[in-house]
């Protein structure tokens, strides 16, 4: 019996139209190193500050020199996405918000995970108009995504693919069994995390930059088109 879903929210229940990667990319080429798509993809997933530091030292680059380089690449990370968010605001992916709510209304609690910082996160998540653990305001203009927790890879000692967050979502839920437990999102590092924590069910979703090829080898239980068919396969299971 699945008790709690632990979805990560770029490219798996939010489309931003990839402007997370566009940024990541953008903040380390500003340090002099260039940024191969192949490790980009590679890193898509983590917690940020960890991506960034790798990702100089991919290209070539000392992370520790000068000593706030991360830092730097970090708040001009921040500084890009959210000028990209400005230009195109982040949107649902189409079917998510039902699919929530459904898991929710069937005992199933739900929780988000990200590589992004608490504020970016849930910047996005008032943006959206989406809840964490509480209805909306009944002067809402439309009626809220409502999620039991949020995770940020800012707040647990490694980011994905450790299986911290998806540990913190379980604690933060009151879920005391891997067992109840499925795990989806659209990276490599989201499936591996899954396994990582022991999940009973491990999901690729293909609603992001990913296609089947590149998730062949990864420890999936199955390959779904989005998170909006979770609670139809979650029901051909029993």
């Amino acid at each position: 019996m699945i008790t709690l879903a632990v979805f990560d929210m770029a490219g798996t229940t939010i489309d931003d139209g990839g402007a997370v990667y566009d940024a990541l990319r953008i903040a380390v080429e500003e340090t002099g190193v260039p940024v191969s798509p192949a490790e980009l993809q590679t890193w898509m997933g983590t917690e940020k500050r960890a991506a960034i530091t790798a990702l100089i030292e991919l290209g070539g680059g000392d992370p520790l020199q000068p000593a706030d380089k991360v830092d730097a690449a970090f708040d001009s990370f921040r500084a890009t996405l959210d000028k990209l968010y400005t230009e195109q605001p982040p949107t649902p992916i189409a079917g998510v918000p039902e699919a929530i709510a459904a898991l929710r209304a069937s005992g199933v609690q739900v929780a988000l995970t990200t590589g992004f910082s608490r504020d970016v996160a849930e910047g996005i998540l008032e943006h959206l108009g989406w809840s964490i653990g509480e209805a909306a305001a009944p002067d809402a203009p439309t009626p809220a995504t409502v999620v039991d927790a949020l995770v940020c890879g800012d707040e647990v000692a490694a980011g994905r693919p450790a299986p911290y967050m998806i540990h913190r979502a379980m604690e933060l839920t009151g879920t005391l069994a891997v067992s109840e437990l499925i795990v989806a999102g659209d990276t490599a590092v989201d499936v591996q995390a899954g396994a990582n924590a022991g999940a009973a069910i491990t999901i690729g979703v293909l609603s992001g930059k990913l296609d089947r090829q590149a998730f062949e080898g990864q420890p999936y239980t199955a390959l779904l088109d989005s998170v909006a068919e979770i609670p139809a396969y979650l029901a051909t299971r029993g």
